[in-house]
């Protein structure tokens, strides 16, 4: 049989024009496999479908005489190969060991059917657990189903939020109406409760938290300004008014936006642009004018004249806070004003007060001697510290029947203190207020301090405007010109057992202090034979012995230790059969006689009583007394609640303008409010 030649077949008519037209051909081949393609990349069956394919003999490669279905044995160093599609479309393949994969993946073997293919374990049991714990599963979306069945981890997550939602719901409706009352009720009071007041200034969206360097833009300007000023000096010695002229006029601007700023923030809207112009003149000027001697010399100039001016300042500033803190304010004035008038001019009510608190006075005259009650020291001339202190004490006493407050004042202020305590009376609590001037065994004769205040040179000290402490020669030391250590009141606490000669124990509290517990424990700490019990100050280097002494003079030297832990007048417990015992009044005497000269130490009262009390004080636990709500912002506020006494010790005192402002409410909520006096002299300041 004979066939034809190759050369003389025939092709179809309908491909001879592909064949004459190969690029249309080969245009039609790539549409073809761009569409195959996208049915690959976009079809997840027919995704799966060609991966299989492509990856059936690898697979089969793998099956071995040891392998069975579904199963790992042996493939611990098997090598997976995972193929994916990068978010260009592309394919791409990796390998990974049956080990990794085994903790992220479910092992599928692609010759069984589908209903017998094998099923991790892990799968098996976390799909068997939310079919039954509900169809919410059915509700998503098949996507996320297949992602979900997909993640052995996802699985187990989902169990476990279930069980905790069906436990809690159990759980729920086994509460009793009771319990379900008192939920409700917690959860209503929380809500009442709530506050939404920002504690901090932070707060992320604030815009001068926008940014790490909040002052930039500012301290930029305020460099150029101190430049500008060095060379606007120079243009005017070398007679450039231009340049002069220009220079003044850019820190002019930069001033006007600057203001009172301390923030980039707070900096007027065309700062940017002003701080601009001022770097083309600043640019400008050191073209013409720099010269590095010249500029060096003016900045030492502005530097110096800088830390004068500093320096007085800083002078000023210290002598206004030590005359607004020595100054009575006209609100308190007004109220020592009205009850001394009341005093003295008593009309028909008032007698009656008299009348009651004579009555009284007889009943508590048994109470101010007894050894078994709670015995208190206050020496004051300010009415209304004094009645904070007591009406604090006495609203946490557990027994305030059993608390006697012994107050002594001055001659001045004695109508003032008697007034108030007549028509306030703490009750059940007992007040006893005294005239410092019916001590009369107080004299110069027996006390030292009162015979040096009455000494010419201590009153040149404090009068004299020459005088080296004085604020015209520069001394830092003008808080010793205070009136207060000229006041024999400051000084009672050394005469203890003068003014209570029956008593044995007594407690003393400064007038600038509030109390916040019950203070009766402390009548049972055994002071083991000390005098004096207080809370220590020291913390590391500060507030020891070498801080209020002059260890410079031998006598100071040779008897104390200059690292002693120093401690706090304010609140303490004195021990008044000890104190006869040691003598302490007479030790106060001898040091107080040295130190006429002042040479040992400065006035005050703290360093003579670190003296009389060396090692005779007994240190109490810190949460007794907490000190610095007068002079320091940074006190912690968890120790100030746990505080049985609060010091306001410093110049900023509770009741002036100087007060810091977050201290002031521990102390103004004792204030009685409700006085006609308080609120006829506080109001009208207002």
């Amino acid at each position: 049989m004979a066939f034809p030649s190759t050369s003389s077949v025939a092709y179809p008519r309908s491909l001879s024009p592909l064949r004459r037209c190969p690029g249309f051909l080969a245009l039609l081949v790539a549409v073809l496999l761009f569409l195959s393609f996208q049915l690959v990349i976009h079809v997840p069956s027919i995704r799966l479908a060609v991966s299989g394919w492509l990856f059936s003999d690898h697979q089969t490669e793998r099956k071995g005489p040891g392998s069975c279905p579904g199963c790992h044995n042996g493939m611990d160093n098997a090598d997976k190969t995972i193929a994916y599609t990068n978010q260009d479309g592309r394919i791409r393949l990796f390998k990974v060991t049956t080990r990794e994969f085994l903790s992220s993946s479910i092992w599928k073997n692609p010759l069984l059917p589908k209903d017998t293919e094998p099923v991790a374990e892990t799968q098996e049991i976390a799909e068997e657990q939310l079919l039954a714990t509900g169809s919410e599963v059915s509700n998503l979306s098949s996507t996320e189903t297949l992602e979900t069945r997909t993640d052995p981890i996802k699985l187990k997550r989902e169990v476990f939020r279930r069980k905790r939602k069906e436990h809690r719901i159990q759980e729920l409706l086994q509460v009793d109406k009771e319990a379900e009352l008192h939920m409700r009720n917690v959860a209503t009071n929380r809500s009442r409760n709530f506050s939404n007041k920002v504690r901090a200034s932070y707060n992320i969206w604030r815009l001068q938290f926008h940014h790490t360097n909040t002052d930039s833009t500012l301290r930029l300007m305020k460099d150029q300004i101190i430049m500008a000023k060095v060379y606007a000096t120079i243009a005017h010695s070398q007679k450039q008014p231009d340049m002069y002229a220009l220079l003044m006029k850019c820190i002019k601007l930069c001033q006007e936006a600057i203001g009172d700023a301390h923030m980039d923030y707070e900096l007027d809207s065309s700062a940017l642009e002003r701080a601009k112009a001022m770097g083309h003149a600043l640019s400008s000027a050191r073209d013409v004018l720099y010269n590095s001697d010249e500029v060096s010399r003016r900045l030492l100039v502005m530097l110096q004249s800088t830390e004068l001016n500093i320096d007085s300042v800083k002078k000023q500033n210290s002598f206004l806070v030590q005359h607004a803190a020595k100054t009575v304010p006209m609100p308190l004035h007004c109220l020592h004003m009205q009850l001394t008038t009341d005093y003295y001019f008593r009309d028909g009510t008032i007698k009656e007060y008299f009348h009651d608190a004579a009555l009284k006075e007889e009943e508590d005259k048994a109470k101010r001697e007894d050894r078994s009650l709670y015995h208190y020291a206050i020496f004051s001339d300010n009415v209304l510290a004094a009645s904070v202190v007591v009406r604090s004490t006495v609203a946490h006493a557990k027994e305030p029947e059993k608390h006697v407050f012994h107050i002594v004042t001055d001659r001045l202020n004695f109508a003032a203190m008697t007034m108030w305590f007549i028509r306030h009376p703490p009750l059940p609590a007992t007040v006893h207020v005294e005239n410092i001037d019916n001590f009369k065994w107080l004299n110069s004769s027996y006390c030292s301090v009162l015979r040096q205040l009455e000494s010419a040179r201590l009153k040149e000290y404090y009068f004299k405007a020459h005088d080296p402490s004085s604020l015209s020669d520069g001394n830092e030391n003008l808080k010793y010109r205070n009136p207060k250590y000229l006041s024999m009141l400051n000084h009672l606490r050394f005469y203890m057992p003068e003014i209570h000669p029956k008593l044995d124990k007594i407690l003393f509290l400064d007038d600038d202090v509030v109390v916040q517990k019950d203070l009766t424990p402390l009548w049972d700490v055994d002071l083991k034979g000390m005098v004096n019990g207080a809370v220590e100050t020291c913390k590391e280097s500060f507030h020891r012995f070498d801080t209020y002494l002059n260890f410079s003079h031998p006598k100071i030297a040779e008897n104390f230790d200059p690292r002693a832990c120093g401690w706090a007048f304010g609140m303490n417990m004195f021990d008044l059969k000890e104190w006869k015992k040691q003598n302490i009044t007479g030790i106060y005497h001898y040091w107080q006689d040295l130190n006429e000269d002042r040479k040992l130490w400065k006035l005050g009262t703290l360093p003579p009583g670190l003296i009389t009390f060396y090692n005779l004080t007994y240190p109490l636990n810190r949460n007794w007394h907490v000190l610095g709500l007068g002079y320091d912002p940074a006190v912690d506020l968890a120790e100030i609640e746990n505080a049985a006494v609060v010091h306001y010790n410093g110049n900023y005192k509770p009741w002036l303008d100087l007060a810091v402002s977050k201290y002031k409410p521990y102390w103004s909520k004792y204030v009685d409010l409700d006085n006609s006096h308080i609120q006829h002299c506080y109001m009208s300041e207002q």
